[in-house]
């Protein structure tokens, strides 16, 4: 019978969830998911100084809303609890025991500033910089006596001379490391707490954790944790280790290119199921050119074997491609609640909707639906629909509606007799004004534009021009005109709620 696949996904709560950290969580879900595995959610909290509960808050919330939800750890709990590495202290000294007892480990008294000029005596000799064990040869009897003193000492891992690790990586093949190139490393520091090649080890040991699929970077890791695997005479889990994640200019992904983090995309208005879908190619390719998969389709389609080497590259122009894709999909009540967030915040709406004011703000938002990458923009692209007027957002408007002050002056003068109000309606009446003045293109619609909008860009003019409603249109129109006459009539007053009717 073969084993339950089991993966785990194990943060340090330092700081939010990033970009990579996120690709990492949803590799190990989908490879879990894929095989009727389970997913674990540890938490490494064994840097007391940057650890805090209100990071992993945080990662937890971002991992909930990308929808990665996991069988056992923080939250849900399990047999294999606790998941906080600080409630597991008690769980890593019979460990930590045994290896001492056999003679794999030991006590190192060295001080910091030791090992320091340790280090800088190996790098003056142009060697690798390693621990050599100068407390190696202690007696039992000597160490005893100095930790009964009270002499702080850490536990470092006694590591086999003159050999190889070998570890069969599932994306990467064969990896081998060279022993003699490690040195004693700590397991157990000073203070008590143990580090993270020690923890790592006996939590997944614990919790029997099947594949370790995890960032690149923790492949300088896997020979000292196949090293304490092989001491503690235990099976080593399969690993994984993925490409890194590079910035548009092959440099490692960092604040300079952006926002990192996925609360940050969060904020901006990203879709969750945008975000996913864009993760899981970087650095994974489906067996076809399909580019848009649920999770479901990423759950059916995704395997290691199709993972890369290659470092993946963050591109996030494809993301906002991506993301408008989606967000064009959006029904109209999902769009208006997810926009209003963005809308309050920039102060285009406020309080409750009641049906008739939604229905009106829902069929706003739809006319700039194809204009926007992710929801924060929504407000500029929608803020053509709240105000009672408009004054023209640049001396280019400005003079577009003085070269067309006679188009503005006969729509006014026309508006009251389109009936009913309807964009049909609407679309016919400028026609007929363009036939009458004898314009057409540009010089007809631009000043309609400008003088409705006070901008030469936005929703299809007669869309606009219906949910702005005749009155509206009508005090628009005419404000801009003192604008096209030079008369530059300042500011009007904002309306509190969203649009006028």
């Amino acid at each position: 019978m073969e084993r339950e696949i089991r993966v785990r996904f194990a943060p340090s709560p330092t700081g939010p969830l990033h970009i990579g950290g996120a690709r990492s969580a949803l590799f190990n879900w989908l490879y879990a998911r894929g095989r009727g595995g389970k997913m674990v959610l540890r938490v490494e909290d064994t840097d007391t100084e940057r650890s805090s509960r209100e990071s992993e808050e945080e990662i937890v919330e971002s991992l909930r809303w990308l929808g990665l939800n996991w069988d056992e750890g923080v939250g849900p709990g399990g047999p294999g609890g606790p998941y906080r590495q600080g409630e597991r202290l008690h769980i890593y000294g019979p460990y930590v025991e045994r290896l001492l007892r056999e003679g794999r480990a030991y006590h190192c008294f060295c001080s910091p500033e030791e090992l320091e000029a340790e280090r800088q005596e190996m790098l003056r000799k142009g060697e690798t910089p390693r621990h050599q064990g100068p407390c190696l040869t202690l007696t039992e009897e000597v160490v005893k006596g100095r930790l009964a003193r009270g002499e702080k000492a850490a536990v470092r891992f006694r590591v086999p001379g003159g050999r190889q690790v070998v570890i069969h990586d599932l994306v990467r093949g064969e990896v081998a490391f060279k022993t003699d190139g490690i040195g004693d490393f700590i397991i157990i520091k000073s203070d008590g707490l143990p580090t993270y090649n020690f923890a790592v080890v006996v939590d997944d040991l614990e919790m029997g954790i099947t594949h370790v699929i995890r960032a690149e970077e923790h492949l300088s890791n896997t020979p000292r944790q196949a090293l304490i695997y092989e001491a503690l005479e235990a099976e080593l889990p399969e690993f994984a280790h993925i490409s890194l994640i590079l910035g548009e200019d092959r440099a490692k992904m960092s604040k300079r290119h952006g926002a990192t983090s996925i609360v940050q995309y969060r904020r901006l208005g990203y879709l969750p199921e945008a975000l996913v879908n864009f993760l899981a190619l970087l650095g994974w390719s489906p067996e076809d050119e399909e580019e848009f998969f649920t999770l479901e389709e990423l759950v059916r389609a995704f395997s290691l074997e199709r993972v890369t080497k290659s470092p993946a590259v963050f591109n996030i122009e494809k993301l906002n491609w991506m993301n408008a894709n989606y967000l064009r999909k959006l029904p109209p009540q999902e769009l208006v609640r997810l926009s209003l967030p963005h809308l309050r915040e920039a102060g285009l709406a406020a309080g409750e909707l009641s049906p008739g004011r939604e229905e009106w703000l829902a069929a706003a938002l739809v006319s700039v639906q194809s204009k926007v990458e992710y929801l924060s923009q929504i407000s500029r692209q929608a803020g053509v629909y709240f105000g009672r007027v408009k004054d023209p957002e640049n001396a280019e408007t400005i003079a577009v509606l003085r070269e067309g002050r006679q188009v503005l002056q006969e729509l006014l003068n026309r508006v009251e007799a389109v009936e009913p109000w309807e964009e049909g309606a609407i679309k016919d009446a400028l026609k007929a004004l363009g036939k009458d003045l004898k314009v057409k293109g540009k010089p007809l619609f631009m000043p309609v534009r400008a003088a409705v909008s006070g901008q030469l860009w936005g929703p299809e003019l007669p869309t606009m021009m219906r949910l702005l409603g005749r009155a509206g249109v009508k005090e628009r129109i005419a404000h801009s005109l003192k604008w096209a006459e030079g008369e530059g009539a300042g500011k009007g007053k904002p309306e509190k709620g969203p649009g006028s009717r």
